[in-house]
């Protein structure tokens, strides 16, 4: 349970101003079958973040506990400090709309996806936490939470955002989840 809730709060607060919201944005705009640009993300995303998790859990499994402990904590700490840097990217390319709302929406989404911050930290969750799919579901609820308002109420939901105060947020929680990996205290909800 704890690797969902992190894994949600985490990138859900981490998707909050990214450029894949943009792009949530500017396909709402574009579309007007929002269930199916719903449905586009969703597709995306799950696998996407499969795709990262399993790599997450690998690495776990084949390097060493006190060599993970560093990389996955100063990794958080370095995801954290790069939330703090706003996404520019402009709209894409429009040959990809000739696809449809879920099919332009399915592969703009995987593709904005790879290398992304929340990408990233999918990957250092589940490493942190070996699980593929509690990560998998937490990582894909947060992202879809992150996003889903902005393809339903659009622009005027993303002007009441205080998108640097959410950044910061976001910065702050990484930060303290790679302090916490490097202390080797890990991060422990009462149960």
């Amino acid at each position: 349970m704890e690797a969902f809730l992190y894994s949600t709060l985490g990138v859900a607060w981490a998707e909050i101003g990214d450029k894949t919201q943009l792009l949530a944005l500017f396909l709402a705009a574009r579309f007007t079958q929002k269930n199916a640009i719903a449905a586009g993300i969703f597709a995306a995303t799950l696998l996407n973040h499969l795709v990262s998790a399993w790599l997450g859990v690998w690495l776990a499994e084949n390097v060493s506990a006190d060599m993970m402990k560093w990389v996955v904590g100063l990794s958080f700490i370095a995801v954290g400090l790069w939330l703090l840097r706003p996404d520019n990217d402009g709209a894409p390319d429009s040959r990809w709309l000739e696809f449809g709302a879920f099919g332009a929406t399915a592969m703009l989404f995987f593709l904005a996806e790879i290398g992304d911050k929340t990408q990233i930290a999918t990957v250092l969750l589940a490493a942190k936490y070996e699980s593929l799919y509690a990560v998998v579901a937490g990582s894909t609820v947060g992202l879809m939470l992150a996003n889903l308002p902005v393809v339903y109420f659009g622009n005027a939901l993303m002007k009441k955002l205080p998108a640097r105060a959410v950044r910061t947020g976001a910065c702050v929680l990484f930060c303290v989840m790679g302090v916490l990996t490097l202390a080797g205290g890990g991060l422990s909800l009462p149960h």
